[in-house]
């Protein structure tokens, strides 16, 4: 059963002790694992617990290997409550000693989140296949005790798939692209060779990311020649990005561009290096909180 009430043994649970437990866990026949997000931006792996939640384990594309790890309760807790992380052995696994991984807090109308190291602890216990268990007093009835498995079971194969999407997540995240500045080598739409790929960096995040509601786009020129060309030169650089954006499949819809030709300089126009920063095009991008 999913459902078990047990009673707690000084050697595993000795802050427990003679403790009711109501634990909620995957059967062996319940118990599954799926990678519900695999793209380079982002890597979910998810497991059902059955009565109470469902465990997800998530890393996002950036600079650094992150982990995220969320408990996701159907009921959220009341109060604050302290909680304690262990690594248990499964019921056809006898004699394993267990071992704690952390100690907890879960904040009020949250889901129970847990530090990176203690989430990837929890991923070589499983992978070993032992139960990282949450252990917590009931915030509607404190003599009341609530266990919380991950079961182990059919979790390898997922867990594969998962360490193959950490590996092709982009080196870069949505904020890094969030705000991205583009210049131009002089008189004409040529971007400069860094611009070139900071612009394949966005255009290679949109592609993944459904989530972007609008890119904004603003393209500005230095003050030589008539205003009237620069103008269209400024409407020109804005077209050729959002061109390059279409070509990438991101929907015109998304997509907004403004030109303002000499206007809004950034810098005097007396140096090549500073009329260089003023021919700039500026995308934006937004995305729901």
């Amino acid at each position: 059963m999913w459902l078990r009430v047990l009673i707690a043994s000084t050697l595993c649970m000795p802050f427990f002790a003679t403790a009711e437990l109501r634990h909620y866990v995957a059967s062996l026949d319940q118990s599954q694992w799926k990678l519900s997000g695999n793209t380079p931006i982002i890597c979910r792996l998810e497991h059902d617990i059955p009565a109470y939640g469902k465990a997800v384990f998530t890393s996002t594309a950036g600079k650094n290997h992150n982990l995220n790890f969320s408990l996701d309760m159907w009921v959220k807790p009341d109060q604050v409550t302290q909680a304690t992380l262990m690594s248990m052995a499964p019921a056809w696994r006898p004699g394993i000693l267990s071992k704690e991984i952390t100690e907890l807090t879960y904040q009020k109308y949250f889901s129970g989140e847990v530090p990176r190291n203690a989430a990837w602890s929890m991923l070589a216990e499983l992978e070993r296949g032992m139960e990282p268990t949450f252990y917590y007093a009931d915030w509607y009835n404190q003599s009341n005790k609530i266990a919380v498995g991950l079961s182990a079971v059919n979790f390898n194969r997922k867990y594969r798939d998962f360490k193959a999407c950490l590996a092709g997540l982009l080196p870069y995240s949505f904020d890094d692209i969030a705000f991205t500045v583009l210049t131009y080598e002089s008189g004409g739409s040529e971007l400069t060779r860094f611009s070139k790929a900071q612009i394949a960096k966005v255009q290679e995040y949109l592609a993944y990311d459904s989530e972007v509601e609008l890119v904004l786009i603003d393209a500005y020129t230095d003050s030589y020649g008539g205003r009237s060309i620069n103008q269209k030169v400024s409407e020109q650089r804005a077209d050729s990005v959002k061109n390059f954006f279409l070509s990438a499949g991101i929907n015109q819809d998304r997509i907004s561009t403004v030109g303002h030709g000499e206007r809004r300089h950034v810098a005097s126009n007396s140096t090549i290096d500073e009329r260089g920063r003023n021919r700039r095009v500026v995308i934006r991008i937004s995305k729901p909180m």
